[in-house]
Formats: C-alpha cells, sequence, structure tokens
C-alpha cells in the first residue's frame, strides 16, 4: 500500500482503473477505497482478519480488495458463479464472516454472515480508518484450488510473498520501470489474477476487460488500442483464438508485451511468437508458479530454442531433485522444488497436507520449500523444461484441477458405485474431461442428470463433458484404480457424448446452428435440447460458433447471448428473432 499512496500523490488525476462499471482516477480510487475501509474497520475488521469478495471484475472490486488490504486483512475470492454448496466451504474454510457482494440476487451465504455492498459502503460518510501497519508475513488473500480428497483447499499467501513477486518481475526486467497501462484478463478466483490487478499498486493503469471485450477479437483489439494497453496476461488457449487479432500492428507504433502462463506453451505458438517478437510485433514472456508460489516462480522471453519455462525469479531458488531428494543431474528428469520469500503459509485449516506439500530445503539454510509435482530437467543454461505432472493433477482452460475432486463429486450420485475422471485431447474441442461410471444397479444415470449432479458441486470447467459406463473398474496390483488401464474413449461414443436420444434439430436455424456445433464440437448429432456447455462447449469454442456464423450466414452473435441462451432450441429461436429484425 506504500507504494500505491506514491502513486496516489504523485499523479492523482491519471487513470487508476477502467472498468465495465466506470472509471476511476488514483485520487478518486483512494477516496473510494478510504471510505469502504472506514466502513470495514467500524465492522471491527483489521490486521489478520479474512474478508469474503463476491464480485464481478470491475473499478469496484480493484476498490474492494484494495480496501480490504488497507484495513491490514486478506481477500478470499468468492465467485458468484460457483454452487452454493462450494461456497459454504469456502467461506466456512476460511473462518468468513464479512463479504463483499454486489447488489441483487447472489447466493445464498451461510448464518451469521455480514454482507455489506459497495454502494451501501459508499452512501454516507465513514471514519477514514488509518492504513494498518502490515508485516511481511501478514496474509494477503486466500485462493481456493482443486483438492484431491473431494473439497477445494485455501492457499494463503502473505504481503511479503506479493511484494516479492513485483520486485522479483522489476528486477528481471519483465516489468517496465514506468507506469504501463496493464489488461486485467484472468477470473479473480485464479492466482494469475493477483499479478494483473496489484500492479495498481506500482502506478500502473488497469484496464478490466469484460467477458464479452476478452472473447471477441476485433472488440479485444479495439478496446487494447483505445485505451493504448502495454501488458496482456493470456493462456496459450486464448492466444489461439485472438492470434490474427493481437498479431497485427498498432497504430501507434507500440509493442504489446503478453505475460503468458497458466499452461504450458505449445511448440507451435512459441515459434510463432519468437518470430513475432523478431518482426517488432509483440513480444511474451512465458510465466510459470503454483499458485502455493504466489503466482509466479519461473519466467523467460518466448524466444529462441523452445519451449521451456524459463529462469528462476530472483528471489526463488529451483531445486531439481529425484525421490531421494537429491540434485537430479543437468538434463536428467526430477521434481521441481521451489524456495524464495514467495513461498506461501500453507493450506488455511490443513496442517497435515501444508506439512506434506512445503518440506524443509535440504542445502541446510532453513527456508521452507515447496514440492511442486511437476516433473522437469535442468538445461546448460539454466532454463528448464516442463515435462509434466508426477500425480493426477491436470490444467484446463488455465485452472488447476485435481481429477480426485471430480471423482469424489461422482461417486456421490447415488446411482454410481465408483468413478473415475480422465483428461481426453480431442480434435475439434481441445482438451475434455470424460467421466467412468460403475453403476450402483443396473444401469447408469444418464450423462445430464450426473451433470446436473456435478454442476451442483463443482464449477462449469470440472464437469465431465462425457461419461463411459464399465460393469468394473480396472485395478492396480494394490488394489487402486488402474487409470492407465482404462479402456481408450470411444469416438463414436465420444462425439454423441452419451446423450439419451432427443428430437432431430428442426427448421432452418435450428438445423443451422447444429451444424455449426457439430463442426466445433465433434458430434454428429446434436438435439434441440442439448445444451452447448454440456456437451464441452466453453467461451473459446463458442467464439468459433460466432465466427462462423458470422462469416457463413451473416448472424452477428456475442458470447454473452450464447451463455445466455445454451440450448440449441433457445439459441435457434433468439437467432432467428435477431433475423426477423434485421440486427
Amino acid at each position: 500500500m506504500v507504494r500505491f499512496r506514491r502513486a496516489v500523490e504523485s499523479t492523482p488525476d491519471r487513470m487508476a482503473v477502467r472498468g465495465t462499471d466506470r472509471t476511476l482516477t488514483f485520487s478518486e480510487l483512494d477516496q473510494d477505497v478510504r471510505q469502504l475501509a472506514g466502513r470495514l474497520a467500524e465492522r471491527g475488521l483489521g490486521r489478520g482478519a479474512r474478508v469474503g469478495v463476491s464480485m464481478h471484475r470491475g473499478a469496484d472490486l480493484v476498490v474492494a480488495l484494495l480496501a480490504v488490504w488497507r484495513i491490514g486483512a486478506a481477500y478470499v475470492p468468492l465467485d458468484p458463479a460457483y454452487p452454493r454448496e462450494r461456497l459454504t466451504h469456502m467461506v466456512t474454510s476460511a473462518g468468513l464472516r464479512t463479504v463483499l457482494a454486489e447488489p441483487g440476487n447472489g447466493p445464498a451465504w451461510p448464518a451469521g454472515v455480514d454482507v455489506l455492498t459497495l454502494a451501501d459502503a459508499l452512501a454516507a460518510p465513514a471514519a477514514d480508518a488509518p492504513a494498518a501497519q502490515a508485516a511481511p508475513a501478514d496474509p494477503a488473500y486466500v485462493i481456493f484450488t482443486s483438492g484431491s480428497t473431494g473439497t477445494p483447499k485455501g492457499v494463503e499467501a502473505t504481503r511479503g510473498g506479493v511484494a516479492a513477486l513485483a520486485a522479483d518481475l522489476e528486477d528481471a526486467g519483465f516489468y517496465a520501470d514506468r507506469p504501463r497501462v496493464v489488461a486485467w484478463n484472468a477470473s479473480i478466483s485464479f492466482d494469475a489474477s493477483v499479478q494483473q490487478w496489484a500492479r495498481i499498486c506500482r502506478g500502473d493503469s488497469i484496464v478490466v476487460i469484460g467477458e464479452n471485450e476478452r472473447t471477441d477479437p476485433a472488440v479485444l483489439r479495439a478496446l487494447l488500442d483505445e485505451h493504448a494497453v502495454d501488458d496482456l496476461d493470456l493462456t496459450p488457449s486464448h492466444w489461439e483464438v485472438l492470434r490474427e487479432a493481437l498479431l497485427a500492428p498498432t497504430a501507434d507504433g507500440r509493442v504489446l508485451r503478453l505475460f503468458m502462463g497458466g499452461e504450458p506453451v505449445p511448440a507451435e505458438v512459441w515459434r510463432e511468437l519468437g518470430e513475432a517478437r523478431a518482426a517488432g510485433t509483440v513480444e511474451a514472456i512465458n510465466l510459470y508458479g503454483p499458485t502455493e508460489c504466489t503466482v509466479d516462480a519461473t519466467a523467460g522471453w518466448i524466444t529462441g530454442e523452445g519451449p521451456h519455462i524459463g529462469l528462476p525469479l530472483p528471489g526463488f531458488t529451483a531445486h531439481v531433485l529425484d525421490e531421494h531428494l537429491r540434485a537430479a543431474p543437468v538434463g536428467e528428469p526430477g521434481e521441481l522444488y521451489l524456495a524464495g520469500p514467495s513461498v506461501t503459509t500453507g493450506y488455511v485449516g490443513r496442517p497435515a497436507l501444508t506439512a506434506q506439500r512445503f518440506v524443509a530445503d535440504p542445502t541446510g539454510t532453513g527456508r521452507r520449500m515447496y514440492r511442486t509435482g511437476d516433473r522437469v530437467r535442468l538445461r546448460p543454461d539454466g532454463a528448464i523444461d516442463y515435462l509434466g505432472r508426477v500425480d493426477r493433477q491436470i490444467k484446463i482452460r488455465g485452472y488447476r484441477v485435481e481429477l480426485g475432486e471430480i471423482e469424489a463429486a461422482l461417486a456421490a450420485h447415488p446411482g454410481v458405485r465408483t468413478a473415475a475422471v480422465v483428461l481426453h485431447g480431442t480434435a475439434t474441442a481441445g482438451d475434455q474431461l470424460v467421466g467412468y461410471v460403475v453403476p450402483e444397479g443396473g444401469s447408469a444415470p444418464h450423462t445430464r442428470e450426473l451433470q446436473e449432479h456435478l454442476g451442483g458441486l463443482l464449477p462449469s470447467f470440472m464437469v465431465p463433458s462425457a461419461f463411459v459406463t464399465l460393469e468394473a473398474m480396472p485395478l492396480s496390483v494394490n488394489g487402486k484404480v488402474d487409470h492407465r488401464a482404462l479402456p481408450a474413449v470411444d469416438e463414436a461414443l465420444w462425439a454423441d457424448g452419451g446423450q439419451e436420444a432427443g428430437d432431430e434439430p428442426q427448421g432452418e436455424f435450428e438445423t443451422l446452428i447444429a451444424g455449426v456445433w457439430s463442426e466445433v464440437l465433434g458430434r454428429p448429432r446434436i438435439s434441440p435440447t442439448d445444451n452447448f456447455f454440456s456437451l464441452g462447449g466453453h467461451s473459446l469454442i463458442a467464439l468459433r460458433v460466432i465466427g462462423r456464423l458470422k462469416k457463413q450466414f451473416g448472424i452477428t452473435v456475442s458470447t454473452k447471448e450464447v451463455y445466455q441462451h445454451p440450448e440449441l432450441r433457445g439459441l435457434a429461436a433468439f437467432v432467428e428473432s435477431r433475423r426477423t429484425e434485421g440486427k
């Protein structure tokens, strides 16, 4: 917060944050932060407390996060789109008694939770709450990640860790030495968001990318140019959709800097971005880091021979160790362990798991290090090659997912005896989750029933798109499910998704959109009651649907409208009404 105060004092009239809701200068932002901090302090919240934040990305969210930090507390993101049961677990696990939320119909919070909206907090003056004298070890935020035992686990990061993250990226030359305009692209529940929004504390201006903007290449490019955005954070999957728009030269000659993370960078994307850097159109950085190490731990420019995850950031020490915790020779695979001031305190309320994953540094320094579970190898130049996982954790759409959590939720269905889940790559729709079930009785529940069950427990990106019914799970010699022996996904079943039979599409628009869905999702049969997202669609695939409809049929539809009308029949009726209105 000290650096934020300097920015307020030195450039009070410069834009601090442009949101989809409103735009604030540094002076205006500071005024609202003080006001909200005063309201929180009136409720007895202060240093060391945790405050839930359930708000969409925008200027108001920045106000909320900074106000929480001003009183010395830690924020806990609570995505309003998450199922109620999951939010309840997060609130209870984090010990929250206050949630900052948006007005209107939101989740039903547990009894005893005080809900405060920003509008109410700013409606009348509040006593100014002096900025807390926070220590480096004080908590900054708690972000929940997928848990292998069936429930999400909260990772608590420190103020010192966040400060070290910014300092490391500055010292390594990835942050410029002057204020920049930074796009905020990531969900607040995704730890990459910290690296984006917190840059306001060093005097950078933040432009919030709305959902419609982030998934429409032309609209996004126009927004980046309108506000002269310098830095954009995105995943490799997002790049694949935006590449043509982002590779176009800027009108003012600035070079867009891409901070790429969340997923391994494919070799072809690495080559393409390296060529773009040489041509002076864009420059890109590959960032790697687990949530347990405060966002980023290694980084490297995307250029030359790759892909790799770069070098450790200045504050980190990276150890590549074998199963006996001995250093693996250069070029030999091992597990990556990370030590440094950005290593978090551990998992909230989970001391045993914390002790398992946060271990003593074997070099005798007395520091703690985090066992990442990632298989890597050192290059002769010190860069690190990422080879995969030592366990069953996966990354999908930028999110870290423990397959065991999905399996536990799936097995909780009364019609399922045992369950397994794997990640399956498709040629058309990319990575998709597939569930294997052994039914409790004669026949397995239908796909739609299983998805509805999981949708009440898990975020949408954790719900499988297809299911395979087995008579029994293949077992290893120690009696555990042998995931490598699960039968290969039958492409015909995958293409149909296990959906029960339905009516055929009727009329011009149902037939037209069904053809587009079939193409982008790789499914030969689409019924009018099928749900785009249940079939494996997501925002990036929705972009392909939108592009095909516009290019081939002259029909303009936004991603928001696809989300509002996820069933084929409903979307077709909406599109037909738009055509009738001449839009």
